[in-house]
């Protein structure tokens, strides 16, 4: 038996499960695996194979991914910084015994036995159907690299609200998927699963007296197990051949209504390599960072001001032009900073007309992360959301660490007013805005909520939105608003303000209030 668990890192999943794991090895040659998967196969992804890992992946990752991340957080990158693309294991889950005999047979569980399988540090679970609400529960336990024991079960929060906007080319791509909010566990090799549709039990009068029914509503079909690799740090600035900061290709302007250019998509979109996706990132920054930067420093007041002048001035109104209520620019994280593989996105960019308000989240992912780590964290995200739920890039356009940290989210540009997909229904003329964590029961960092200030006091700023005023926002369709309704929203809202859901987490959501008001202080009003 040890002679087995010594050989745990080299096996796709436990001996025991020989017709499963068949789905999860590498159906590719390892010189096609070892390319970044463009979007357009993450449906094939989906549909029984595992995206494809490098050996150099699961060897390169430990001790050179954490000190890949310090140095991302730091603005820096260790020039020996090697790159060990991410991977995705997608495994189909199957019918489980109910341990509930009074459950119906349709109602049974459904998940994997506890197995071995690669290397992974992010856990959820997807089915067909984006519009299927999961009624139940879904709980794994994992184990970490090296260890013999096995974690409790913990809980994947079911919601399917952060998405992009019915309607929309993203939501009608047919590429995307129904799934839980993904969980971060650390760098873990072996995994169980189970998922248990919602029960509802009756009392019913019968002939005889009265009996207990039971039934539920049936869980998604194509459930599926998403374990994600974040793989390390992409190369540092000086390894790779440079790119001329040059316009990205199929831009639409951030003045525009929310459109997609015609042809574009992943589908429809000629294959670009690793160095021009990453010029094309680099330029939606134009202006404030240089090319290859790691990071987009932070500014005083006065020299905000001025960039906001430069930024947008053919499009300031007079009271802005007179009295110019912005925050000072804090630091961010550009997606170069914390590693990500451009070559999993759409490679066009989408605009919204302006930034009216922002929609404040958690990731629901787990507050069992180190700052060191949340370049990590940041990269299973954006591939689950790309690989896995099939979205066009991350559907956040920031993220916030515990510490305080500021990350670009979506690519076209942290000054511009990205589309999103963060809030169900309210994507347009909006921003999302994810604090790394759980903050349903956890206090959130004060260095989070006031990083959340400081982001929105300048971003907001961008458009003249005042953040302790209000706004209307009209619904693009969801569970709280129907498509068409003009809503009255804070400027700074919860996500749950504009669809039925707990998130940000009720310690989260009652931060808010203070957030509005430091934000706008900010702000100079």
């Amino acid at each position: 038996m040890s002679k087995i668990r010594s050989m745990r890192g080299l096996l796709a999943s436990s001996i025991g499960v020989t017709c499963a794991a068949a789905l999860a090895l590498p159906l590719t040659s390892p010189a096609a695996a070892a390319r970044p998967a463009s979007p357009a196969s993450a449906s094939t992804a989906f549909a029984g194979t595992a995206s494809a890992s490098t050996a150099a992946g699961a060897e390169a990752r430990g001790a050179a991914d954490a000190r890949g991340a310090a140095d991302a957080l730091r603005g820096g990158r260790a020039q020996d910084a090697a790159q060990a693309p991410g991977s995705t294991q997608s495994l189909p889950l199957a019918p489980l015994a109910s341990r509930d005999r009074t459950l119906a047979p349709a109602a049974a569980e459904q998940g994997l036995p506890r197995r071995d399988v690669r290397h992974f540090s992010l856990v959820g679970v997807v089915w067909n159907d984006p519009d299927t609400v999961l009624h139940g529960s879904v709980q794994v336990r994992t184990r970490a690299v090296g260890a013999d024991t096995w974690s409790g079960w913990q809980d994947l929060e079911t919601h399917n609200d952060d998405a992009a906007d019915p309607g929309t080319a993203e939501r009608t791509s047919g590429r995307v998927h129904g799934a839980t909010a993904p969980l971060w566990v650390g760098d873990s090799d072996g995994v169980e699963v189970r998922v248990r549709a919602e029960a509802d039990r009756r009392t019913e009068d019968t002939a005889r007296g009265s009996r207990t029914a039971t039934a539920s509503a049936p869980l998604p079909t194509g459930l599926r197990l998403e374990l994600v690799d974040p793989g390390s740090s992409a190369p540092a600035p000086g390894t790779r051949e440079a790119a001329p900061a040059a316009a990205p290709r199929a831009v639409v302007p951030h003045d525009t209504a929310p459109t997609v250019e015609p042809g574009a998509g992943p589908d429809a979109e000629p294959a670009a390599d690793q160095a021009t996706l990453d010029a094309d990132a680099d330029a939606a920054n134009a202006g404030l960072a240089a090319p290859g930067a790691t990071e987009i420093p932070e500014l005083s007041r006065a020299r905000t001001e001025r960039e906001l002048f430069s930024l947008r001035a053919g499009e300031l109104t007079t009271q802005q032009r007179a009295k110019p209520y912005i925050g000072p620019r804090p630091r961010i994280v550009t997606r170069r900073g914390w590693g990500a593989d451009e070559k999993l996105r759409e490679r066009s960019f989408v605009y919204t007309k302006k930034v009216k308000a922002a929609f404040v989240h958690h990731t629901a992912s787990g507050n069992g992360y180190s700052c060191a780590q949340a370049p990590s964290l940041i990269r299973g995200i954006y591939r689950y959301h790309v690989k896995s739920m099939g979205w066009r890039d991350i559907g956040y356009n920031f993220l916030v660490d515990k510490c305080g940290n500021i990350y670009e989210g979506r690519a076209g540009g942290v000054a511009k007013a990205v589309l999103g997909a963060h809030t169900l229904g309210f994507n347009t003329n909006s921003m999302g805005i994810a604090v790394l964590g759980s903050y349903g029961t956890t206090k959130p960092p004060a260095a989070a909520v006031k990083a959340v200030a400081r982001l929105t006091a300048w971003k907001l700023g961008l458009y003249g939105a005042n953040p302790k005023g209000k706004t209307y926002l009209k619904s693009g369709g969801g569970n709280l608003y129907p498509k068409g309704k003009k809503v009255r929203l804070n400027v700074i809202s919860g996500h749950r303000d504009g669809f039925a859901t707990e998130c940000p987490g009720r310690k989260l959501y009652g931060k808010l209030g203070s957030t509005r008001t430091t934000a706008a202080r900010y702000q100079g009003r």
